[in-house]
């Protein structure tokens, strides 16, 4: 069976979105999941919160991978994934945020379908959402944004190239992910094809978790407060929102925006 829909829940891989990395926001069927795992092959950015809730026999992979750094090759996780299922082992590919969202998910699927072998998905919480709720604000708004993109900061190839034009506009809005080591190239970017430099820009580091740390800035000072601050965790960067005033008393970066 290579169908997604398994009425018995009994498919030998689940695609499961761990979400932004407060055990509270994971899904109760992404726990179910990770209790009844023989293994969980897991992404680099899953919290140890998270991994802490599979079950005590369960075996943890880390099949992780990091911008511009060292990292599993694709072929060698989906291998993995493939022949741990077809031994019989109950398996739990677990992504951060949501496994649709820049998870590498089809190549995945494709490969577990190939070798015969069920699979399923279950959605987690995405980083944008965990980040915009950081800040008190609404990814769309009537009368703003009728849309809202989620970009990547890079790809295979480097760093990734988008509809700057059309994201340039008064009142666009997006979620970058992976942007923290291209920001310097989406400003220019962005400039480049007429965004005003005062566009508010946010970014969160570490969204929903206890070091959680939101940095309000501009575009015009997005690469210097970046490097300024230091972020060493993963980064979400909000383009076009700003902190909700009501909620300026997180632990922001900047003391003029508190």
């Amino acid at each position: 069976m290579t169908m997604q829909q398994d009425p018995q829940n009994a498919a030998q891989v689940k695609f499961v979105g761990a979400g932004p990395g407060d055990p509270d926001l994971l899904t109760v069927q992404a726990l179910r999941a990770l209790e009844a795992a023989d293994v969980v092959l897991h992404d680099r950015l899953v919290s140890d919160a998270i991994l802490a809730l599979a079950g005590a026999s369960a075996r943890l992979v880390d099949v992780g991978k990091a911008g511009f750094g060292p990292s599993w090759d694709q072929r060698d996780i989906e291998a993995l994934i493939v022949a741990e299922a077809a031994s019989g082992a109950r398996v739990v590919r677990l992504k951060s945020g949501d496994p649709a969202v820049f998870g590498r998910l089809d190549e995945e699927i494709e490969a577990v379908e190939a070798a015969g072998l069920s699979w399923r998905i279950v959605p987690g919480l995405t980083a944008a959402s965990a980040a915009v709720a950081a800040i008190g604000q609404s990814l769309t708004r009537r009368g703003r944004n009728s849309g809202l993109r989620l970009l990547t900061g890079h790809d295979m190839r480097g760093f990734a190239d988008h509809d700057w034009s059309a994201l340039a506009r008064p009142g666009e809005v997006a979620a970058i992910y992976m942007g923290k080591k291209s920001a310097r190239f989406i400003q220019g970017r962005l400039i480049m094809h007429g965004a005003d430099r005062a566009t508010p820009v946010t970014l969160v580091e570490n969204a929903s978790r206890p070091d959680q740390r939101v940095l309000p800035t501009t575009l015009d000072r997005l690469p210097a407060d970046l490097d300024a601050a230091g972020m060493d965790g993963p980064v979400l960067t909000l383009f076009g929102l700003a902190p909700r005033a009501a909620v300026r008393t997180l632990p922001l970066l900047h003391e003029e925006f508190a």
